[in-house]
């Protein structure tokens, strides 16, 4: 038998049928799903120091378990000393199974490990997709704070179907990310 995460199973059995009773869908074709998670981290102080982008990459790619890719510049900016193509962050893009078993690791060991945390805000952006932006990668468990050496941020964004944010709200709700409403 297949590998199946348990969110995708979640969706299924809970989230779906909570959404379609909610919303009066019609058909389980029109019940909004999460398509995608991205994560990236810009890396500014690369421009100085070529190996922060080189250890970024490696955290990146132990958070997310698919490897990650640096972003490169498009254009020179003389006040920033940048020049063109020169790499500055790190993304990744996660689909089906990864994505599911990272928003489950997000969600149940991550989140909680943040310092005096209550919830995130629940400002989407108009279209039913949601980013979360963290200011701190230890957060997550397989990063070994003894071994990094800058503190550097992520942004999470949670690409739905959704057609609207209350919509992408209430389908992020189910899945058990914890806002602060």
């Amino acid at each position: 038998m297949a590998y199946i995460p348990t969110l995708e199973t979640k969706y299924r059995e809970e989230v779906a049928p909570a959404l379609m009773k909610k919303f009066n869908y019609k058909s389980t074709m029109q019940v909004p799903r999460i398509v995608k998670i991205s994560i990236n981290s810009g890396v500014g102080d690369a421009i100085s120091d070529k190996k922060l982008i080189e250890t970024a990459t490696e955290e990146v790619t132990m958070i997310a378990g698919q490897k990650a890719v640096q972003t490169m510049s498009t254009k020179d900016i003389s006040n920033f000393k940048l020049r063109k193509a020169m790499p500055i962050g790190v993304k990744v893009t996660l689909r089906r199974d990864r994505m599911y078993d990272f928003m489950e690791r997000l969600i149940n060991a991550s989140l909680p490990r943040i310092r005096d945390f209550n919830g995130i805000n629940s400002k989407f952006d108009g279209r039913g997709n949601y980013t979360l932006g963290i200011t701190e990668q230890i957060i997550f468990p397989e990063i070994d704070i003894d071994k990094i050496n800058k503190i550097m941020g992520l942004e999470i964004t949670f690409v739905t179907t959704a057609k609207t944010d209350e919509e992408g709200f209430a389908l992020l709700k189910e899945f058990g990310i914890p806002f602060k409403r």
